[in-house]
């Protein structure tokens, strides 16, 4: 067995926080603790790596024999200049963004190092996007608003319609059957010669304030915002958790991923993680999704991690085969130290399901942790780096960021301020201005609270999104973050996620999505259960109308992605769902007896 990440003497970081109260009710929270130096730019990061520990694994994904394709990180720096020369052949124009519309995989990682290593702007579009509509509307608008200079897709068999269908005129580039797309060009041409010396002399050129990369925004109306995201906010970020989380430093992280490398979570966190700190990343081509997170699970067996990300979803996928089946559970716990998840939207019956499997196969216990933050804040805000009882405590600031609490309404909202906060929406001046206060803060649009007023150094509790949050038409607010995980928690297992509504209504209600336990128990089994649990929440909650659900109704299907009811890493979107559902949310609420409505 390796020796533990987490064993040696200084392994985390103290939790110490500075507070200022203000007059005005507003409390800014700082880490004592300066930042230290950080790198110029990503690619410093790679050619570290590539000379300090060349042969050491960096990626690893499955091949179409079922076997594992693996990268040092000598190699991956040897075909990051190839791709670089490449791209210098195609003489692109200056100022585009080299868009890649794919899934994680092998070449996606190394054009996107490619191009920010040479400072050309890279940006990963969801591949869900070209999944949305038959008429592609939303990947040819994304398309038009980024105005690519090239275009990659992993597989033309896939993608090459919907570019085919796209009207603009940059290249497009395909790992595989380019010859089926129109205007499809092979990937492996960028590889064809190996680096001049201006790959070289251009890396040398990049500044820390250059472009590196563009992530979208979720975008569930309308065209999603472009967030800039800088050399500086990705370098610093990375330094300021590795202050923190000082065993980043000690003994090099494994990690399996499925995590979409188009949003912030996957990609600046997690991949910034492994290449800033010699780990190995090994891609999962599993996804928490029927009939795909059987391969998650064969994977995690295999690799054994000792870290794992994931999603509230992704866990709650998991959680049925290892709790059945103590050979599998033994083997995803044997090596892992932490267990990492997503804000605080993981339900407390998720995180004492995932312990009790754990003291079923190991001795020593796992460390749960998380972080928060936002695609503009490339990503970590605050991260926790102690050990921690029950989920919803989010960490305290990162060294060198600031949190400022200001009273809204009955919540303090959030505001950031720190090295890794974005400057600019790309192109849309307007919308940036508004995105800051008068003293420069990020108004990210979370609400947080002090888990301990007396004690800051506790951490912050997470108190849901601001925007979310409704009044009932008794004038109460209703709190759709905590309610959504009270409910989720008294109705496991049977229920993998809940929509709170009750908008111009004077009292919430329940959608629920329910889990593959709760569909095999049987409709009456779960109606039992549901309405047992409605009934502990009336209890819990003294009878409060804005805490306590006072009906919910069985949907018979999953939150569908391609309707922008779940996002690429699994969070349901509660908006898009209130608004493509109405007709259940009327059903819900009428006095008609329908039979998917549950009462307590």
């Amino acid at each position: 067995m390796s020796q533990s990440l987490l064993r040696p003497e200084g392994a985390l970081a103290a939790p110490r926080v500075l507070r200022e109260e203000r007059a005005d009710g507003c409390i800014v929270l700082r880490n004592p603790q300066p930042l230290q130096p950080f790198e110029r730019s990503i690619g410093d990061w790679l050619d570290h790596w590539s000379m300090e520990s060349p042969d050491a694994l960096f990626l690893a994904e499955r091949g179409s024999d079922g076997q594992w394709v693996r990268l040092s990180y000598r190699q991956t720096r040897e075909k990051v200049g190839r791709i670089a020369q490449g791209l210098l052949r195609l003489e692109l124009p200056a100022g585009k963004p080299v868009v890649i519309i794919s899934d994680n995989a092998i070449d996606h990682a190394l054009l996107s190092l490619a191009a920010m290593y040479i400072g050309r702007v890279s940006c990963t579009v969801s591949s869900a996007y070209t999944r949305l509509a038959k008429a592609w509307d939303k990947i040819h608008g994304i398309l038009d608003m980024l105005d690519p200079a090239l275009v990659y897709a992993s597989d033309a068999q896939v993608y090459g319609a919907a570019l085919d269908a796209w009207r603009g005129d940059a290249p497009r580039l395909f790992s595989r059957h380019a010859e089926n797309a129109t205007r499809g060009r092979p990937f492996d041409d960028l590889l064809a010669r190996p680096e001049s010396p201006l790959v070289a002399r251009l890396a040398a050129a990049v500044r820390p304030e250059d472009e590196a990369k563009y992530l979208l925004t979720s975008g569930s109306t309308g065209l999603p915002k472009v967030v800039v995201n800088t050399h500086r906010m990705l370098c610093a970020n990375q330094q300021q958790i590795a202050q923190v989380w000082p065993f980043l430093t000690q003994r090099p992280l494994v990690l399996l991923e499925w995590l979409p490398w188009s949003h912030t979570f996957g990609a600046n966190h997690n991949f910034n993680m492994v290449l800033a700190h010699g780990g190995t990343l090994y891609i999962d081509e599993g996804r928490p999704a029927p009939g795909l997170i059987e391969k998650t699970l064969a994977n995690l067996r295999e690799v054994k991690p000792n870290f794992h990300f994931n999603v509230p979803r992704g866990f709650d996928m998991l959680l049925p085969f290892l709790e059945q089946d103590e050979a599998a559970a033994r083997d995803v716990f044997e090596q892992l130290d932490g267990i990492f998840y997503a804000g605080a939207a993981l339900p407390q019956s998720t995180w004492e399901r995932l312990e009790r499997v754990a003291r079923k196969v190991r001795e020593r216990p796992v460390w749960f942790t998380c972080a928060w933050g936002a695609t503009e804040t490339s990503p970590a805000v605050t991260t926790v780096h102690w050990t921690i009882e029950r989920a919803g405590c989010i960490g305290l600031p990162l060294p060198g960021c600031e949190v400022k609490l200001v009273p809204s309404g009955e919540k303090l909202a959030m505001r950031v301020k720190g090295p890794q906060v974005f400057s600019q929406y790309r192109n849309a001046p307007e919308l940036t201005a508004a995105a800051f206060d008068d003293e420069g803060f990020y108004c990210i649009g979370d609400a947080g609270r002090l888990v301990d007023p007396a004690d800051p150094a506790k951490g912050i509790a997470f108190d849901g999104r601001v925007a979310e949050d409704f009044k009932l038409t008794t004038g109460t607010w209703v709190s759709v973050g905590n309610v959504r995980l009270r409910a989720v928690s008294a109705m496991a297992p049977f229920v993998a996620d809940a929509v709170v509504t009750g908008h111009d209504r004077d009292e919430i209600g329940l959608l629920l999505f329910l889990s593959p336990q709760g569909r095999q128990a049987g409709q009456q089994a779960v109606r039992a259960h549901v309405r047992q649990a409605l009934q502990s929440m009336r209890a819990g909650g003294a009878g409060s109308s804005s805490q306590c659900p006072a009906r919910a109704l069985l949907l018979d299907d999953m939150p569908a992605m391609e309707a922008g009811e779940i996002t690429d890493k699994g969070y349901v979107n509660q908006r898009a769902v209130l608004v493509r559902r109405a007709g259940d949310v009327s059903a819900l609420h009428a006095n008609s007896s329908d039979p998917r409505v549950v009462m307590p």
